[in-house]
C-alpha cells in the first residue's frame, strides 16, 4: 500500500491511497488543477482514480467532488445525508454512490472502513483502509477522542492522525471566544497534546509511522505538533507533517 496527501487543512484536504491494484481519493478539498499536479509529482492521475470517498459536507473536503467527477470521470462516494447538504455546491452529479456512516466499502480486494465521528459535520466519518492485513488510518474531523477512534488506533500499521491546534496559541489568539469553544469543543479538533496521548496510549506495536494532519494555519505551528509526538511517544517512531501548502511525502505501509 502506498499514500500520500496532496494537502491537509481547512484550506483543501484530499488523501491518495494506492492498494492491490485500486487507486482511491479521500476528500475532494482542493481544486481540479493542484489536485492533478500534486499527483504528477508521483506519477499518478486523477483519471486513474477508482473513487472519490467523501468524509463529510464541510467545503474542505467536499467543495470540487462535483469538478472531480465531471472533469475526471470519477465516482462520488458519499452519505445520503451530507449529499442532500452539498447537491446544489457541487452541481450535476451523474456518478454517486451511497454509504451510511458505519459502512465498509469495497474496491475489489480492498477494505474501506467508515468510522463516524463526533465532528459537528453531517455524518462526519473517518476511514480505515485495509488491504492484505496492513491498515492505514486517515484520522481527521475527529471532535474528540471516542471509543471506536482508540480502538483502530491499536490496529493501525500507518496513519494520518489530526493534530489541530495548540492550546496556547488558540486560546491567546484573535479568533472569537465561541470560535475557540467550538474547536477546543467535543465536536471540533484535536490538539497536539491530545494526538499525542492517543498515539502513547493506544498505537499498535506494529504502528510503522504517523503524519500530523489537518494542521491549524492561525492556531499551530509544524514544530509544535512533532513536539508534542516526540515528548509523549519518543522519537523511536517517524512522524511526518501533512502539509497545509504540498504534496506530502510518497509513505508505504
Amino acid at each position: 500500500m502506498i499514500t500520500f496527501s496532496l494537502q491537509s487543512g481547512s484550506n483543501g484536504n484530499a488523501v491518495y491511497v494506492e492498494a492491490g491494484g485500486v487507486r482511491l481519493l479521500f476528500d475532494a478539498g482542493l481544486s481540479g488543477r493542484q489536485a492533478e499536479v500534486r499527483m504528477n509529482r508521483y506519477g499518478r492521475s486523477l483519471r486513474d482514480c477508482d473513487a472519490v470517498i467523501i468524509s463529510h459536507d464541510h467545503n474542505d473536503h467536499v467543495s470540487r467532488a462535483g469538478v472531480y467527477q465531471r472533469r475526471f470521470g470519477l465516482p462520488i462516494y458519499i452519505a445520503p445525508r451530507v449529499h442532500r447538504a452539498v447537491q446544489r455546491r457541487l452541481g450535476k452529479l451523474t456518478d454517486v454512490r451511497w454509504f451510511n456512516p458505519g459502512d465498509t466499502l469495497w474496491f475489489k480486494q480492498v477494505a474501506v472502513h467508515t468510522l463516524p465521528t463526533p465532528h459537528d459535520g453531517i455524518d462526519t466519518v473517518c476511514f480505515v483502509v485495509e488491504h492484505e492485513r496492513r491498515r492505514l488510518g486517515i484520522l481527521t474531523d475527529l471532535g474528540s477522542p471516542f471509543r471506536a477512534l482508540r480502538t483502530a488506533l491499536g490496529e493501525l500499521d500507518a496513519a494520518y492522525l489530526e493534530s489541530n491546534y495548540d492550546p496556547e496559541m488558540l486560546w491567546s489568539g484573535w479568533y472569537p471566544e465561541e470560535v475557540k469553544r467550538r474547536i477546543a469543543g467535543r465536536g471540533g479538533h484535536l490538539s497536539n497534546e491530545e494526538a499525542a496521548e492517543l498515539t502513547r496510549r493506544h498505537r499498535s506495536r506494529r504502528l510503522k509511522w504517523l503524519a500530523a494532519a489537518h494542521l491549524s494555519e492561525n492556531n499551530n505551528r509544524p514544530e509544535l505538533a512533532l513536539e508534542a509526538q516526540w515528548r509523549l511517544v519518543g522519537r523511536m517512531l517517524p512522524v511526518y507533517v501533512a502539509s497545509r501548502y504540498e504534496v506530502g511525502e510518497l509513505l508505504t505501509v
